[in-house]
């Protein structure tokens, strides 16, 4: 199985249905490079990224979708980022494990928070809902039920190689010149679909395998991949925003400040000499002598 990080778009033809099937390779062997992950939690961790990818496009959002789970189980926070030119980012908190559990064993009587940031400073948009069912799947159904109010089902499956997700979504319109049990006829074939399916057949292979007897319009598809925000310069705007005598006293402490990033583990460090420059410039210098 070659690395194949995409985001594959289709319609059936004729029908209200429209649907995407994303597989993440390389970007989810970056991810896990960072953090070792026990397979409970990387597991969930992926169908969460593989989501992330799905609900970003469904929701043609221009800036960022930010879904984080947090809970009362094993499985703390769960929290991933897609932006939308399709960048990802994501990490995980837990605790001890048990063997194996649904999604409400892990995470117990957790929340659900999506988010989406628009680009430009407008205004953000934040729904909060309970974590119901037994997979992340399932919750994010419900989510996508009460606040898009369209029919909406997905599939997600992750393991060590791969993270894969397919959502199917019954767009509104006049059906009455269409076929009225297109819908029900395409979930059940869909609800065919194995976990192994999913994660080790190609894009094409899929569909033709699943939707041989309908008629599907196959988009271009689009490429997916890690990416982290984190930055020097938003270091730089939060020890700004500390203040230089609060700075100052964390490195009599430590010896330097040094911030890292949880998401993709890069490390920040500034000592007396780069703080003295940073709150004496509008800018960071590119002479600084900032490590990282």
């Amino acid at each position: 199985m070659s690395d194949n990080d995409t985001l594959q778009k289709f319609l059936f033809e004729h029908t209200p249905i429209r649907g995407e099937l994303v597989h993440l390779d390389a970007t989810w062997k970056a991810i896990q490079e960072k953090h070792d992950y026990p397979p409970l939690v990387r597991n969930m961790l992926g169908e969460m990224m593989a989501a992330a990818v799905l609900l970003a496009a469904t929701l043609k959002l221009n800036g960022r979708l930010v879904i984080q789970l947090q809970g009362s189980g094993p499985i703390t926070l769960m929290v991933v980022e897609c932006s939308n030119a399709q960048e990802l980012r994501g990490l995980a908190h837990w605790q001890s494990l048990p063997e194996d559990g649904n999604l409400m064993t892990l995470a117990g009587d957790g929340k659900l928070t999506i988010t989406l940031e628009p680009q430009n400073d407008h205004e953000r948009y934040q729904s909060i809902v309970e974590l119901k069912g037994n997979s992340l799947a399932d919750a994010l159904m419900s989510y996508l039920q009460q606040s898009e109010q369209l029919d909406t089902y997905l599939w997600l499956a992750a393991n060590e190689q791969r993270a894969s997700g397919l959502l199917l979504q019954k767009l509104p319109g006049d059906e009455a010149s269409q076929d009225a049990d297109s819908w029900n006829r395409i979930i059940t074939l869909t609800s065919t679909v194995t976990s192994a399916e999913l994660l080790q057949i190609t894009e094409l292979e899929l569909l033709h395998r699943l939707y041989h007897e309908e008629v599907v319009r196959v988009f271009e598809p689009s490429p997916v991949c890690f990416r982290c925000s984190c930055s020097k310069e938003r270091v730089v705007s939060m020890l700004r925003s500390l203040g230089l005598n609060e700075v100052k006293s964390i490195i009599t402490d430590e010896g330097e400040v040094a911030v890292a990033c949880e998401f993709c583990n890069q490390k920040y460090a500034f000592d007396l000499v780069d703080v003295e420059e940073l709150f004496t410039t509008s800018t960071p210098s590119n002479s600084s002598t900032t490590r990282h």
